[in-house]
């Protein structure tokens, strides 16, 4: 099996290149890379209120989930992103109960905010990561500093028009400027072109 890398929550922001969605950001734990996933709006709020200490006045269906977990005595061991496919990483629950393991599928979104919820750690395949994450030089910890908000970009179709090289500057420019979506979007355009070539 792959190496697995030790994921913690960064942030979330909101997302101005896909309505209605916000970008999950992860950071690798005693390391320099950060990986955004795309996440729909239930989500984002349902691990929002988490990371900010929120007690909403009746259950949300993760807080229904995890009482679920306890009264049966069930235990969330980890979580693991596995796979990346077509767009969509895949995610998996590592359970325990009465000594036996379960491995659920699960989306990352709700794998997620599980994990937050049971102090669960968050791992991802070091293969994934070496594809997907962006590198950051930056030492600071990982949650110390404010998430900056996306900026627009234009409209899809526009990478194309680019040369490689101008694509390659974007991007540094973009891991400058911490603009993770469209870092991760110039990333996968020259990715797709090196992998054609």
């Amino acid at each position: 099996m792959s190496k697995k890398i030790k994921l913690s929550v960064l942030g979330i922001s909101f997302s101005q290149v896909q309505a209605g969605a916000y970008a999950l950001i992860f950071a690798e734990e005693n390391g320099i890379r950060r990986l955004p996933i795309v996440i729909g709006t239930p989500e984002a709020q349902s691990i929002a209120i988490v990371m900010e200490g929120i007690a909403p006045p009746r259950p949300l269906s993760h807080d229904l989930m995890c009482t679920v977990w306890r009264e049966l005595g069930v235990e969330l061991l980890e979580v693991l992103i596995h796979k990346f496919d077509d767009g969509a990483f895949f995610s998996e629950l590592l359970l325990s109960q009465n000594g036996r393991e379960y491995r659920i599928d699960s989306r990352t979104s709700d794998a997620v905010a599980l994990a937050l919820r049971t102090r669960s750690p968050i791992f991802i395949t070091e293969e994934i990561m070496r594809k997907m994450a962006i590198v950051f030089d930056e030492q600071a910890p990982a949650g110390s500093p404010e998430l900056k908000r996306l900026k627009p970009v234009r409209e899809d179709g526009w990478l194309s028009d680019l040369h490689l090289d101008a694509l390659r500057n974007r991007l540094d420019d973009a891991v400058r400027e911490e603009n993770y979506e469209l870092a991760t979007r110039l990333r996968d355009e020259i990715n797709r072109r090196e992998n054609k070539s």
